[in-house]
């Protein structure tokens, strides 16, 4: 993908102020976890959309806004959440498309391509609020958009392997990834409860997709190139999503996930130490970024998950979540084996996450 001035002129932005982080240190928020959670929730609202972090990645994010939406209703930012999706539903129709990314100066801008996860959360997210009125005022919007949505997904049902797509882990190239398969069974299950919208996915069957083409009988392939590693997101999102619920499944890929350490010693890495995986040059600049790095986003997702099928270790991780918040008095982004903030000469993890909303529903559900 070529760079244009935009990227350009977000990527200078973010290096200034990941440089600032690393020369000043992040910032200390009072309190114990919950607390701490709860001011930099406050403080990812702007007034106009929720940011996808109060450090440097100051703008809107469709998957990481999608990501915390069923959390932050759930603890009374309802009106926020439908404040934000009609912020950026209205940017994206005078953009003529819906990008992964919105700029802080309100530019709509893809991170690095298009990305199939954006629809879908914007989707999720509207089904998630009921709004009919969002839906009405979007509705020849998005209809375009769920068209060129199904343009991705292939006769077979499934995503095409002939595109790169940006999706989670930006800078990996996968082949149909689980992930991105996952993300047309969470547009289509959202299309079957927004009546008002088209819904060209309805005759395909995406769990059955899913699982024909990713289960391997013990957990769900990375992707469709032929590799068959254990991945961190391809064992979640299936779960998380609500595509599967069989016990004796969430299980078996929870134990493959603990067999090759990736919750340890904080959950979760994408992959372990010795996969490589496939990368844009750009990861030269943050080497390991989404490999075996450790990411607070996939931790409580993961968390969620396991509570499935046992409480009490979900709660022993999310202890070890509430001991990091409060070691750093931050939601940091993400963090190495030593659990230290990620850094390398050209970036430093982002601080205040939105994600943070995620850790505080699950504590309140934990009754931590």
């Amino acid at each position: 993908m070529a760079l244009n001035h935009r990227h350009v002129h977000e990527g200078l932005r973010i290096f200034k102020h990941s440089l600032k982080r690393k020369l000043k240190g992040h910032r200390r928020y009072p309190g114990d976890a919950n607390k701490i959670c709860s001011q930099i929730v406050r403080d990812c609202w702007n007034g106009r959309f929720f940011q996808a972090s109060a450090g440097h990645f100051s703008q809107f994010y469709c998957r990481d806004f999608g990501w915390c939406a069923d959390s932050l209703i759930k603890l009374g930012y309802e009106k926020e959440v439908e404040k934000t999706l009609d912020y950026a539903l209205d940017i994206f129709r005078k953009s003529r498309k819906i990008t992964t990314t919105i700029t802080p100066s309100g530019k709509a801008v893809d991170i690095f391509s298009y990305s199939p996860d954006s629809l879908a959360f914007i989707l999720r997210t509207l089904a998630l609020l009921k709004s009919k009125r969002l839906a009405w005022k979007y509705e020849s919007f998005l209809n375009d958009e769920i068209r060129k949505f199904s343009g991705i997904i292939e006769e077979s049902g499934l995503v095409t392997k002939n595109r790169y797509f940006s999706s989670m882990k930006d800078y990996s190239k996968r082949k149909s990834s689980c992930y991105d398969n996952v993300m047309a069974f969470i547009a289509n299950e959202s299309l079957k409860k927004i009546s008002t919208l088209e819904n060209p996915l309805k005759n395909f069957d995406f769990k059955k997709i899913i699982r024909q083409n990713f289960w391997t009988g013990q957990y769900f392939l990375d992707d469709l190139s032929g590799k068959d590693h254990i991945s961190g997101d391809a064992n979640i999102f299936p779960f998380w999503a609500g595509a599967f619920g069989s016990k004796k499944m969430i299980k078996s890929a929870v134990a493959k996930i603990q067999e090759e350490k990736l919750d340890f010693p904080l959950p979760l890495k994408y992959t372990c130490e010795n996969v490589k995986t496939k990368m844009n040059f750009q990861e030269i600049f943050v080497k390991n970024y989404e490999q075996n790095t450790i990411w607070a986003h996939m931790g409580p997702m993961f968390i969620e998950v396991v509570s499935k099928i046992n409480r009490a270790k979900a709660k022993e991780y999310l202890k070890g979540y509430k001991r990091v918040i409060e070691d750093y008095g931050n939601f940091l982004e993400a963090f190495n084996s030593k659990l230290q903030p990620y850094k390398t000469p050209f970036y430093h993890s982002d601080e205040g996450m939105l994600w943070a909303s995620m850790y505080l529903n699950l504590a309140k559900n934990q009754k931590i």
